[in-house]
C-alpha cells in the first residue's frame, strides 16, 4: 500500500486518503464544502434513490447541488432494480458528477425493506445484475460500499466484493458491521483486510473511526487505500486534516481553538443560509450546532437553546458567549 500520493480510482486520482462518508440529512452541499475547507479529498451528495432520480423529484434533484469547489464529488445512488439504477447513473453522470457509487451498506429499515441498500447483501445475483448495469450505463469511475454481511451468520462481504469486482468496479468501501448491527457493537477490521487481499481494485476502509490515530492504525492494520469518515466528522470536520498531517508528517495538530472554531461556524451557517435560505438554512444549521457543542463543558445546555433559536444573530450571539467570544470572529 502505498498511502502517501493521490489514490487511483479508475481514471481519477484522488487527492487525499481522507474520505467523507455520504450521510443522509448531513452531507448536503454546504457542509460539504465546510469539510473540503478542512481537508476532505473527497466527497459524496447524500444517497439518492434512483427511483427519486428518473422521477425527477424536486427534493431529490436537489441532492445533485454542485460547485466548483466541491470536486472530486461522488453521488451514491440506492435501489433494487437493476434497469432503474443503469437510468439513474446516467442521469448522475449528466449531472457532472465525478464518480458514482452504488450503495449496498444502508441498513434503515424504510431503505431495505424495498430490497435496496443492505438488502443486497442477502441476494449476490441481483447485487451483481445492478453493478454489471450500473458499469455499463456510465464510464465513470464506479464504486461501491458493502456491509460485512447481513448478519453474523452470513458474512460475505469478501464474496461481494469479488462479484463487485468482476462486474467492474474501481473502488470498495468495506464497513465492516453487519446489516443487522446497524451502528452498533463493534466495526471488524480483520474483514477489512481480507477484502484488500481478495481483491487487486482499491479499498477504502469505514467504521470506528473516531480520532486521527484510529485511520493510521486502520491504514496499517488493514492494508486499505482510504478511510473513509462519517459520524466522526459531525461537529468536527477538522479531523480530515489532521488525519492528513499525522499521516503525512507523523504529527497531530492540536484540535481548533474557539475562535477557529467560530470561524467555521459562521461561514457554515451563512453557506446553509446562501443554499436554502434562512429560515430553511437555520433549520438545517440547528442539528449542527449541537454537534459542533457536543463534548464541550456546558454544551448540553446550549444545546437545548440553539433548537429552539430561529434567527441567525441570536444563534451566533449564543455561539459567540458559549465560547467566551467577546466579538465576531473574522470570516
Amino acid at each position: 500500500m502505498n498511502a502517501t500520493g493521490p489514490l487511483k480510482i479508475g481514471s481519477l486520482a484522488v487527492g487525499s486518503r481522507e474520505w467523507m462518508a455520504p450521510m443522509a440529512g448531513v452531507t448536503n452541499l454546504p457542509f460539504r464544502l465546510i469539510a473540503r475547507s478542512c481537508g476532505c479529498g473527497m466527497a459524496f451528495t447524500e444517497m439518492v434513490s434512483a427511483n427519486g432520480l428518473i422521477r425527477a423529484t424536486r427534493k431529490t434533484l436537489h441532492y445533485l447541488d454542485m460547485a466548483p469547489k466541491d470536486r472530486p464529488l461522488g453521488v451514491q445512488i440506492f435501489g433494487s432494480d437493476p434497469q432503474v439504477m443503469a437510468w439513474a447513473t446516467r442521469i448522475v453522470t449528466d449531472a457532472g458528477a465525478d464518480m458514482v457509487d452504488v450503495n449496498m451498506g444502508c441498513p434503515v429499515k424504510k431503505v431495505v425493506k424495498t430490497g435496496s441498500g443492505a438488502a443486497l447483501m442477502k441476494d449476490p445475483a441481483r447485487a451483481e445484475a445492478i453493478l454489471r448495469e450500473v458499469r455499463k450505463a456510465t464510464p465513470l469511475p464506479l464504486t461501491v460500499k458493502i456491509r460485512a454481511g447481513w448478519n453474523s451468520q452470513s458474512i460475505n462481504a469478501v464474496e461481494i466484493a469479488e462479484i463487485a469486482e468482476r462486474c467492474g468496479v474501481d473502488g470498495i468501501t468495506v464497513h465492516p458491521r453487519t446489516a443487522v448491527q446497524g451502528y452498533g457493537g463493534s466495526a471488524d477490521w480483520t474483514l477489512i483486510a481480507r477484502v484488500r487481499e481478495a481483491v487487486a481494485v482499491p479499498v477504502i476502509g469505514n467504521g470506528d473511526v473516531r480520532h486521527p490515530a484510529d485511520a493510521l492504525n486502520m491504514m496499517r492494520r488493514t492494508g486499505c487505500d482510504a478511510v473513509m469518515i462519517g459520524r466522526a466528522c459531525l461537529g468536527n470536520p477538522w479531523i480530515f486534516d489532521r488525519i492528513n498531517v499525522l499521516r503525512t508528517e507523523g504529527r497531530c495538530p492540536d484540535p481548533p481553538e474557539p475562535e477557529e472554531k467560530m470561524r467555521v461556524i459562521i461561514r457554515h451557517l451563512d453557506l446553509e443560509i446562501s443554499a436554502m435560505g434562512e429560515q430553511a438554512g437555520i433549520r438545517s444549521f440547528r442539528k449542527h450546532a449541537l454537534w459542533y457543542t457536543k463534548g464541550d463543558r456546558g454544551g448540553a445546555q446550549i444545546r437545548n437553546v440553539a433548537g429552539r433559536l430561529s434567527e441567525k444573530r441570536e444563534l451566533l450571539e449564543l455561539l459567540r458567549s458559549f465560547y467566551g467570544l467577546e466579538r465576531e470572529s473574522p470570516p
